[in-house]
């Protein structure tokens, strides 16, 4: 049935993911996506790993290894994914990504396959609270995308900050005025780098990776990034919202 979606709509997915160090989690983000039958092909950006990452994805296949020499940063390596995918649609995942089952993929890929939206972003379990509340992470690295959106933009891709990808994309989603789902992940979380690195280490990482995003817009664009991509949403079918789950939650915890 999987396949026949596909064939409906004359849409193929390319699943991209980036990797710099992370062959102690990317083999279980490997094993899911590879045996998934609504994914065409499975595209890995190695981003210049020292730790053996890309003979860990040797290890299946099925799977193509881009290996970069240098580590560049996600955007650039993105960029090398989008250039070499060969299916109109990208399913862009991280390699860290903890408790992925199969049916979160399908809840990723579905609303755009069937035509519900042209995007659709997850929400992880451990997306910062207000994230969570509003019911929409704007910098998810979990998402579904037009491939064309971002192969006609690829030489601006090439000169971003280096974790600026996420943010360029929510700009040509909004100035293209794409409709947008979002799927929820309850049980799926993203290995934070503090986890990876250590505490000092981690916050230094994580602070570099917001001082990209402050190139890119200020505070405030942030907030009307954001906004800008509310508006863009549409419901699909099993949506449900952080503040409607958490009145379930009550009302079960209650005996109501």
């Amino acid at each position: 049935m999987l396949e026949n979606i596909q064939m409906t709509k004359g849409k193929g997915i390319s699943c991209l993911i980036c990797a710099f160090n992370e062959a102690p989690r990317i083999a279980a983000v490997l094993s899911i996506v590879t045996t998934h039958p609504m994914l065409s092909e499975i595209i890995v950006i190695d981003d210049g790993s020292t730790d053996g990452t890309a003979a860990v994805v040797s290890g299946f296949p099925t799977v193509r290894l881009i290996v970069s020499p240098v580590n560049s940063g996600k955007s650039r390596a993105m960029a090398l994914g989008i250039a070499v995918a060969r299916y109109d649609l990208l399913m862009l995942l991280d390699a860290d990504l903890v408790g992925l089952e199969s049916k979160d993929v399908a809840a990723l890929a579905r609303p755009v396959l069937f035509g519900e939206a042209e995007v659709c972003l997850s929400l992880r379990q451990n997306s910062l609270f207000i994230f969570r509340l509003i019911g929409l992470d704007f910098v998810s690295g979990e998402r579904v995308v037009p491939r064309a959106l971002l192969n006609e933009a690829l030489r601006e891709i090439n000169f971003l900050p280096r974790f600026g990808i996420e943010m360029f994309m929510n700009h040509l989603i909004i100035a293209r005025g794409l409709p947008i789902t979002v799927t929820h992940w309850p049980y799926v979380s993203q290995t934070r780098k503090i986890e990876k690195l250590g505490f000092w280490r981690g916050l230094i990482a994580e602070w570099r990776m917001i001082k990209d995003l402050l190139k890119l817009s200020y505070p405030f664009g942030l907030v009307s990034q954001s906004w800008h991509l509310l508006r863009l949403r549409v419901k699909h079918v099993g949506q449900a919202t952080f503040m409607t789950r958490m009145m379930k939650r009550t009302k079960t915890s209650n005996g109501t």
